[in-house]
C-alpha cells in the first residue's frame, strides 16, 4: 500500500549549509495495519509524512501510495489519502456539516453519495449534536472530530495522522485513538506519527523508530523487544536514541590538534 525506498530530503540552510531532514529511509505499510513513526521532535517524522501527502517533494528516493508515485502522480496520491495533524485548522464561520461537505466536494464526490456518506460518518463519530455548530464555538474535541471526518469523507484507503493527539486532554485523545484503531479494523492503511510510547504500544502493528533523519529500528513490537533485549518500549527507545546521539556527537568532534575536516574553516 505504501512503499518508500531511499526517501531523502535535504534543505539548504544559509548558515549551516545542507540540512538533512530525512536520510535514505525505507519502509512498507500494508492495508489493515497501523504503521507507527516513533521519534523525538525533529526526528524527521513530519517531513516524511509531508512527502507522502505530496506537500513536499523528496530530494531523492521514491514513495508510492496504492501504486501511485508521489512525484509523478501527486493528484492521484491525494485521492488515496486522508491527512490529519494537531495543526489541522477548522474554519470558524462554517458549521461541522458545511466543513465536511466542502471537503467532500473538493474530492469530487457526487452529491447523493456525499450526503449518504456524511450521514453515516456523523453517526459513526457521534457528531450529529454538533452538525450545525460553528467552528468558532466548538471545543477542542469537537474540532478533532470534524478534522477526522473531513480527512476520511472520501473513504480513502490510506489515512495519515501526524502527532494528532498533541495538546489534547486524556478523554479527547482516547476517543481519537479509538477512531484510529477502528479505521485499521475497517482495512485502512494507517500511518501514525507520535512521540508518546503508550500510544505506539497500544495501537501500532509495526513501528519505525526515527532519530536525526534516519530509521534506527523497525518491526513489530515483539520483534523490536527480541532484537534489542528490552521489554519496555520506552527504555528500548531511550537506549537506541542515546546510542545514536553519542555516535552522532563523536562524528561531529574534531580530532584534538588535528586538521579541520574538508569544507571547514
Amino acid at each position: 500500500m505504501i512503499h518508500a525506498r531511499g526517501l531523502t530530503k535535504h534543505y539548504q540552510d544559509l548558515q549551516r549549509g545542507k540540512f538533512v531532514a530525512i536520510d535514505a529511509i525505507d519502509f512498507d505499510a500494508s492495508p489493515g495495519q497501523i504503521y507507527g513513526l516513533l521519534g523525538p521532535n525533529g526526528a524527521g517524522k513530519t517531513t516524511t509524512l509531508r512527502i507522502l501527502s505530496t506537500v513536499l517533494q523528496p530530494t531523492a528516493g521514491t514513495a508510492t501510495l496504492n501504486g501511485y508515485d508521489v512525484v509523478a502522480q501527486p493528484s492521484m496520491v491525494r485521492r488515496q489519502i486522508g491527512f490529519m495533524s494537531a495543526n489541522t485548522a477548522v474554519y470558524d464561520r462554517m458549521t461541522a456539516w458545511e466543513m465536511v461537505e466542502y471537503f467532500g466536494r473538493l474530492h469530487g464526490m457526487p452529491e447523493d453519495e456525499l450526503a449518504e456518506r456524511m450521514e453515516r460518518l456523523f453517526a459513526r463519530l457521534k457528531m450529529n449534536d454538533i452538525r450545525d455548530r460553528l467552528g468558532a464555538k466548538m471545543s477542542t474535541g469537537m474540532k478533532q472530530k470534524v478534522s477526522i471526518a473531513r480527512a476520511i469523507i472520501h473513504d480513502p484507503p490510506i489515512v495519515i495522522f501526524d502527532e494528532a493527539t498533541a495538546g489534547l486532554d486524556v478523554l479527547v485523545a482516547r476517543a481519537l485513538l479509538d477512531t484510529v484503531a477502528e479505521l485499521r479494523d475497517h482495512g485502512k492503511c494507517v500511518v501514525f506519527s507520535t512521540h508518546i510510547m503508550r500510544e505506539a504500544e497500544r495501537l501500532c502493528d509495526r513501528i519505525a523508530i526515527m532519530h536525526r533523519a534516519r530509521i534506527l529500528a523497525e518491526g513489530t513490537l515483539d520483534q523490536l523487544r527480541e532484537q534489542h533485549g528490552q521489554v519496555d518500549l520506552e527504555e528500548l527507545f531511550y537506549q537506541l536514541i542515546s546510542r545514536r546521539e553519542e555516535q552522532y556527537l563523536r562524528e561531529q568532534e574534531l580530532p584534538a590538534g588535528g586538521p579541520l575536516p574538508a569544507g571547514e574553516n
